[in-house]
């Protein structure tokens, strides 16, 4: 596959695979929006331990971390469209599991269809490393960029289907689940007209730092993982979502707690989704130009201030500012990890170090939303966000470590 002309110009076709990709990424992360948004407020309408509401969701984050691997070693066996195809599918299942829970009002069925769904997430994820193998190694921030950029359209897709399904069928909120299914047989077809790769073979994208040849053998995932460059990715990752899910998952109930109007904790959130997904537009640039380790520090930065804001003041305008900073942060310091991690590894290495990657980020994001709660109602909002500034520091290490390798080594091209 040729992704460009001498030029440096993406084909036309590359383009074609890239947005087609990113309205996959659109459509399913508009589903696990609707996860997030209906499932607590459905979940009560018959389950009497409320403190219990989110489980179905933890569930998903747990089914992410036990997916992770089965759907990556698939995908390096059978290709990027057969593998995202089968997670499509699992999401069908998950959502019916799901909706079905709710009309029989069982809750533990409830939480084996957020597992389910788990695999689909955790395909869904792996979005961003297809993408970075349908372009051309100089181009591999933008891609990754480019499709994390779907996430613009799914802030606005799944609210309003959310709003729109809420009430069509009793119980409430079964024809969410419903509208989810077909959500995914969209992603199901979409995906047939993308041209992946092929998985193994001289087709295989080269990756740029990975060391050795396509034609050595893998190498142990433990010498793998045990790279300086591997840790300081995956810290900074885990940091980026552990510090987003921890204050995103706190936020509405600090909002309710200051006498704020329920209605600014879904205009709190917009705007936090808005921040990690629209800069997607640009930081796959800024990464080619300034590298990735200077663009991860300006994420770092960015998530400080946001913190900042938090601590100031507890107005509409503070938790507005603090939230929309965080998610600009993480999308810097997240595209920048990622697109860190695909020098790791060779082509035959992809599946088991790109699964190893995420089950770290996603057990991290698990324990970060499970906790949320549990602190801001025993601690509140400021002490939520002191403890963030300590997860940062960790990412300050890891990028100014990488920073002082210098940008010959980190720099995207």
């Amino acid at each position: 596959m040729r992704y460009s002309d001498k030029a440096g110009a993406l084909h036309g076709s590359t383009r074609r695979d890239l947005f087609l990709l990113a309205c996959c990424q659109a459509v399913g992360q508009a589903c696990n929006t609707m996860m997030f948004a209906a499932t607590a407020l459905s979940v009560v309408t018959f389950y009497a331990h409320k403190d219990l509401a989110t489980l179905p969701i933890t569930m998903q984050h747990i089914g992410v971390m036990l997916w992770v691997f089965p759907a990556a070693l698939l995908m390096q066996r059978r290709g990027r469209r057969f593998g995202f195809r089968v997670g499509s599918v699992f999401g069908m299942v998950g959502g019916a599991t799901v909706a079905w829970g709710l009309h029989i009002a069982s809750f533990p069925l409830m939480c084996v269809g957020g597992l389910i769904l788990g695999y689909a997430v955790s395909c869904l994820q792996m979005y961003r490393f297809a993408a970075a193998e349908l372009v051309p190694v100089s181009q591999r921030a933008k891609g990754i960029a480019w499709v994390t950029a779907g996430g613009v359209a799914a802030g606005f897709i799944g609210p309003s289907l959310v709003r729109w399904t809420h009430d069509q069928w009793m119980p409430l909120y079964q024809a969410t689940f419903i509208a989810m299914i077909g959500m995914h047989f969209v992603v199901f077809v979409v995906m047939s007209f993308i041209r992946f790769p092929a998985p193994r073979g001289a087709a295989a994208m080269p990756y740029a730092g990975a060391p050795g040849s396509d034609d050595e053998p893998p190498r142990p995932l433990a010498q793998i993982a045990a790279q300086p460059r591997f840790i300081a990715a995956v810290v900074a990752a885990m940091v980026a979502f552990g510090t987003m899910s921890f204050l995103m998952g706190a936020s509405p109930l600090a909002i309710v707690a200051c006498g704020l109007p329920h209605t600014e904790a879904h205009w709190v959130i917009f705007l936090h989704v808005m921040g990690m997904f629209v800069p997607s537009f640009f930081s796959g640039n800024l990464i080619v130009r300034y590298g990735m380790a200077q663009v991860m520090m300006w994420g770092i930065v960015l998530m400080v201030l946001g913190v900042a804001a938090g601590l100031h003041g507890l107005t509409d305008w503070h938790f507005r500012i603090a939230l929309m900073l965080n998610g600009v942060g993480w999308n810097f310091l997240f595209v920048g990890a990622t697109t860190l991690v695909t020098t790791c590894y060779r082509p035959s290495e992809r599946g088991k170090t790109q699964a190893m990657n995420d089950f770290l980020i996603f057990g991290t994001t698990a324990a970060a939303s499970f906790l949320a709660g549990y602190l801001q109602q025993h601690f509140g909002w400021h002490p939520l966000n002191w403890f963030s500034l300590v997860l940062l520091s960790a990412a300050v290490v890891s990028v100014g470590w990488l920073w002082m390798q210098g940008d010959e080594r980190n720099a995207a091209a």
